[in-house]
């Protein structure tokens, strides 16, 4: 049985999976979440169209919709937790819609007054990193296993959780030998731990058997790239 209180751990212990569901999602997910944002208003940011908002279609069904002519799309599905807006996407290319547009597309770029953090895996433009808005309309970025050393809060979660790992360089080579060796024992941790520390800090589950199924909304954004 699926344990629906496991926050968002569940998702960074899946994260290396290549498998992709018909129905859902379970490997490979990027994570977008947002808070003092309309949930409309911010997909439509991300490209979405309102009319197919307002349709209320499930992922599941994504692929009995008819796709825009000479157009390529990201699917994704959404839901609410609390005040938190969060944003599911496992496409191949693995990376987030608000990471591949923030710095360039107007509309997305994080406005003063609301917070964004995203998760992106970043599957052919390596490494995974994380991004957060805090609300003053600046964006800071780390990789995982480290720290945005700009928001404390956040940054003592990802302690907290295990998600950073220790740095060993001191300009030598068995120093960088010493931090790739940690890096590689202790490298299915990390994932896990980075979910795990987002999902404490903002105080959000996301049920999994409902991200598998497909029993989500779904959004349709412009692909990026």
């Amino acid at each position: 049985m699926i344990d629906v209180t496991d926050g968002l751990r569940w998702i960074g212990e899946h994260a290396h999976e290549e498998k992709r569901l018909a129905t859902g999602m379970l490997g490979g997910i990027s994570l977008t979440v947002a808070r003092g944002v309309e949930a409309e208003d911010f997909l439509v940011r991300l490209g979405a169209e309102s009319e197919q908002l307002q349709c209320h279609d499930l992922y599941k069904e994504r692929y009995e919709l008819a796709a825009p002519p000479g157009l390529n799309v990201s699917h994704a599905m959404y839901g609410t937790c609390g005040d938190w807006l969060y944003i599911l996407e496992d496409d191949f290319m693995g990376f987030a819609t608000w990471w591949a547009g923030y710095r360039t597309v107007a509309a997305m770029a994080p406005l003063v007054g609301e917070e964004i953090i995203c998760l992106t895996q970043n599957r052919h433009d390596a490494p995974p990193l994380i991004l957060h808005a805090p609300g003053d309309g600046q964006t800071w970025e780390a990789e995982f296993k480290g720290e945005t050393e700009r928001s404390s809060v956040l940054d003592a979660a990802l302690h907290a959780a295990g998600a950073v790992f220790p740095s060993f360089y001191a300009g030598t080579a068995s120093s960088t030998e010493e931090e790739s060796r940690y890096f590689e024992e202790h490298l299915h941790e990390l994932q896990p731990a980075v979910f795990a520390a987002v999902g404490n800090y903002c105080g959000i589950t996301i049920d999994r058997a409902s991200v598998e199924a497909g029993d989500l909304p779904l959004a349709v954004f412009p692909s990026l790239f």
